[in-house]
């Protein structure tokens, strides 16, 4: 028996998100299956980073999984990647010790969300960029990406649907907003993230763009400690799992 750690890449759109459920079609369920059908019907289970919502992206999501096959880690890549559909690919396959976790020995991650700021759509990309007609105010959103570096408790940058029962503090230890002529790539790189915590911080600081919020009302924001004084949550199409540092 041998543990395999992967990286994976996949297009989200039609997916109903990361994680096996019982109404829609998953990222998780196609790998699984694809496993299983190489382990001749065992069914073989695997663990991820973390979840990603419908819609969602990923460029490096990372995930774990124990196999009796007696393939080298080499061969895992071509031969894995051969069983999935075309929107899901294993960029990388090494193999791990038998004690280590996608999920728990992760140290921090890294999301970027995409913005097409200009009136006219761009074909091409809408399926992963969000468009944005409004000419936005670039200084403004990048203070307010600064206010919300550091260690925070981001209640009112998480999703009320949230499972999670614990603390809500979190450390982002960079945001960062590029631009290319009309895109905004949007950089956040922390130790953790809440649910829909990146798009809800997108969201708000997109209004701060737009001339509807003032930065320093992100300091505000995170006092308050509740949902409803932030902004709303941007679409998940523009995001993207970017990378997971071990």
């Amino acid at each position: 028996m041998q543990r395999l750690k992967c990286r994976v890449e996949y297009d989200g759109t039609a997916y109903a998100g990361y994680q096996v459920q019982p109404n829609g079609v998953t990222i998780q369920e196609k790998i699984e299956k694809a496993l299983t059908q190489m382990h001749k019907g065992l069914k073989v289970k695997v663990t991820a980073s973390g979840r990603t919502d419908a819609g969602v992206h990923a460029i490096g999501q990372v995930l774990h999984f124990d196999t009796s096959l007696n393939i080298p880690a080499s061969n895992w890549k071509r031969a894995l990647s051969s069983m999935l559909p075309s929107d899901i690919r294993i960029a990388e396959v090494e193999q791990v010790s038998e004690d280590f976790h996608a999920r728990y020995d992760a140290k921090g991650k890294e999301y970027r969300y995409y913005v097409w700021n200009s009136h006219e759509a761009n074909l091409f990309r809408r399926l992963y960029m969000y468009h944005i007609r409004k000419p936005l105010d670039i200084e403004s959103m990048r203070t307010a990406c600064r206010l919300v570096e550091g260690e925070h408790d981001f209640t009112s940058f998480c999703s009320p649907r949230t499972d999670l029962k614990g603390s809500k503090v979190r450390t982002i230890e960079r945001v960062t907003i590029e631009q290319h002529e009309a895109e905004l790539v949007f950089i956040f790189k922390g130790n953790g993230f809440l649910y829909n915590m990146v798009r809800i911080l997108v969201g708000t600081i997109l209004e701060v763009g737009m001339g509807d919020r003032t930065p320093d009302e992100l300091t505000t924001m995170l006092a308050a400690r509740d949902r409803k004084s932030a902004g709303k949550t941007a679409p998940p199409h523009g995001l993207f799992l970017w990378d997971v540092d071990y």
